[in-house]
């Protein structure tokens, strides 16, 4: 089972429910929650999850990676006799564990060594530019200064002579015997989601977010461009730290941008087929669903769902 769903929609606390009553365990789909030292800002749940903490913010986490560590988990939870479920909002993670990965070039260390040193030198709007005349599509979804997407776009364009989507579209589909029930939760009303999202910010700045930060940018080995410091929340306080903006711009850059993220996933989420959808009001009662009607009708999400499987 999987449940997805923007950030802040109660997908975690609903999966706990389910893990508890369904004797399962969780398999985190996350890719801030990988990283070791960024808690405050990923809401690093206390319940126990597989393939949180597994790496360090130095290193670069990829979809084939997490494909790999993801079935050795859920391999382990079946063996135990127990129920894999998986939660959260990276979607391409979910997309390549039940659909499959495009078959991508291997890094060119050499060539990335040279994009990098000139977006650094040039600037990465320049490289923007270039990758604009060399592949329009692949551009217009990447922003000018995303540095890792930028330099592996064009990596994949100079090694292969051809566009992101034309890799993408040779996706090998990956055979599995998930056979999964995917859920999506989510608040029916945006501005309960946006509510959410700030409430959530301001209570990650109380509990010492900006002193996490601060311990990530104090050490020498960790950079603005790397994955785990794109993360949102964490970039913004980052160009704090790095006097490109005031305490209180880079908190509200850090809630836009994950309005932001939340928008994506939802983009994700209506494209996904055979979804199930679960929407709630501010309380987290249920006000719409995708499963079969009950008598009497049932508001909690989690008896919803254990109404469904049993």
């Amino acid at each position: 089972m999987c449940i997805a769903g923007p950030t802040a929609s109660g997908k975690t606390a609903l999966a706990i429910t389910l893990a508890e009553a369904l004797n399962g365990e969780l398999v985190s789909v996350d890719s801030a929650l990988v990283y070791r030292g960024l808690d405050i800002g990923s809401a690093k749940p206390d319940y126990p999850h597989h393939l949180v903490n597994i790496c360090d913010p130095s290193e670069a986490y990829s979809a084939s990676r997490f494909v790999d560590d993801a079935l050795q988990a859920i391999d382990g939870i079946a063996q135990r006799g127990r129920r894999p479920i998986l939660v959260g909002g990276t979607m391409l993670y979910y997309r390549a564990l039940l659909e499959g990965l495009a078959p991508m070039p291997a890094a060119d260390p050499e060539l990335r060594a040279e994009l990098e040193s000139r977006g650094v030198s040039e600037g990465w709007p320049a490289l923007h530019k270039e990758l604009e005349a060399l592949d329009p599509g692949a551009a217009a979804r990447i922003h000018p200064n995303h540095s890792q997407r930028l330099v592996r776009a064009l990596e994949i364009r100079l090694l292969t002579g051809e566009s992101l989507g034309e890799v993408y579209a040779r996706t090998v589909a990956r055979e599995n015997d998930l056979n999964s029930l995917v859920v999506a939760v989510a608040p029916r009303e945006r501005a309960v989601l946006h509510d959410r999202i700030s409430r959530r910010f301001d209570h990650m700045m109380d509990a010492g977010f900006l002193d996490e930060v601060r311990a990530l940018y104090a050490r020498d080995d960790l950079r603005p461009e790397l994955p785990a410091m794109r993360a949102v929340g964490y970039r913004q306080l980052w160009e704090h730290l790095d006097s490109e903006c005031s305490l209180e711009e880079a908190i509200d850059r850090g809630k836009a941008a994950t309005r932001q993220l939340a928008k994506r996933q939802f983009t994700w989420l209506r494209k996904w087929p055979d979804l199930r959808w679960i929407y709630t009001d501010a309380d987290n009662q249920v006000v719409a669903h995708d499963f079969r009607e009950s008598d009497p009708p049932i508001d909690n999400p989690s008896d919803l769902l254990l109404n469904y499987l049993t």
